[in-house]
């Protein structure tokens, strides 16, 4: 009898370890930035909708846990953390550029007209297709997804209108990353890389007079309380990036995996039909708190991209990233490139 309950104790702690097993293989963390918050933060919105929708189309085999607020640590280590660890991150330009710097061409500034042609220029293009395999080989690290975190980036600051480019001069921004910087720089400004979590204090001491972000992260981050203007120049597409462990992904059979990148199509397309419907009430929103909003005239949103783009271009040879991702970009965003020199048509 006593063997007995012996073998019948070892199997039970057997059984045990092996459901622990199951389950620490099944749940994956998503980390992302900003609050769980629907209403002001589009990426939650999306975050939720995937752990959903993954649930749901793999039968619980997978689960995702959420971490929201860079609680699992700021850009870079989230990036480090996946590319070791079986789990989901959405990246901004400060994690993934580290990485894979040819991400900064997606960001030519004032590249496209509206969310159609971005949408477009990341589904179908040859660009992203290219930056994606680069991501793989050098980080082991998936593309899943484009994801819009609010609409297009607009200038804020506390000091003047801005209704053409010399409106710049003199003035100090926030910059979320080395390319920001660049893009004041051709305006006559200057730039700060400040991470997220420190920008509305930037903003309220002056040690920065503006920075550039979608109408969500500015109610996000509560910036209508110490930025007076609003300038509505459709400057870049606002967006993130699911990236996933390869390892982990390659691991799954060929049904999950199919169930889970189902999963992250129908929740991206589910975070762009909301995000579209919010932009303009969010905007409303920002002038009912006292911001003066400034809406460029299409001359006006002319003379903006003829000072950014060429330096902008400029700046992407500088950092040494081959021609042919800018060329690629370019032409799938239906513009024709000059190869003599850093210009566009």
């Amino acid at each position: 009898m006593t063997v007995l309950r012996t073998l019948v104790l070892a199997s039970a702690i057997a059984l045990t370890a092996l459901a622990s097993a199951a389950q620490a293989a099944t749940t994956i963390n998503l980390s992302y930035n900003g609050a769980p918050d629907p209403e002001k933060n589009a990426v939650h919105v999306f975050a939720t909708n995937l752990q959903r929708l993954v649930a749901e189309k793999t039968g619980g085999e997978i689960e995702l846990k959420l971490y929201p607020n860079s609680m699992l640590g700021e850009e870079q280590e989230r990036m480090e953390q996946t590319m070791a660890t079986p789990s989901l991150n959405i990246a901004s330009f400060a994690g993934m550029s580290p990485i894979l710097p040819e991400v900064f061409v997606s960001a030519i500034p004032f590249m496209f007209e509206n969310f159609a042609a971005a949408r477009q220029f990341f589904d179908e293009g040859e660009y992203w297709t290219a930056v994606s395999e680069e991501l793989r080989g050098r980080a082991g690290l998936d593309m899943l997804a484009v994801v819009e975190e609010g609409g297009f980036l607009a200038f804020t600051n506390n000091k003047r209108p801005i209704t053409a480019p010399e409106d710049f001069e003199g003035l100090r921004f926030r910059a979320m990353d080395p390319s920001q910087v660049a893009l004041y720089e051709a305006f006559g400004a200057s730039g700060t890389p400040i991470p997220w979590t420190e920008v509305y204090m930037a903003l309220k001491t002056g040690v920065a007079d503006g920075q550039m972000n979608p109408p969500m992260y500015i109610i996000l981050g509560s910036l209508q309380e110490v930025q007076n203007y609003l300038t509505l120049a459709n400057i870049q597409y606002s967006d993130q990036f699911l990236v996933g462990n390869s390892t982990m992904i390659d691991g799954w059979d060929e049904q999950t995996r199919a169930a889970v990148l189902d999963a992250v199509a129908e929740a991206n397309q589910m975070a762009r039909e909301y995000n579209e419907a919010k932009v303009n009430e969010r905007i409303t929103f920002l002038e009912q708190q006292g911001m003066q909003v400034i809406r460029p005239t299409p001359e006006q949103l002319e003379a903006f991209r003829l000072q950014a783009q060429p330096a902008y271009l400029d700046w992407l040879v500088d950092q040494n990233i081959e021609q042919q991702f800018i060329d690629m970009a370019l032409e799938d965003a239906g513009y024709e490139v000059q190869h003599s020199k850093s210009t566009i048509d």
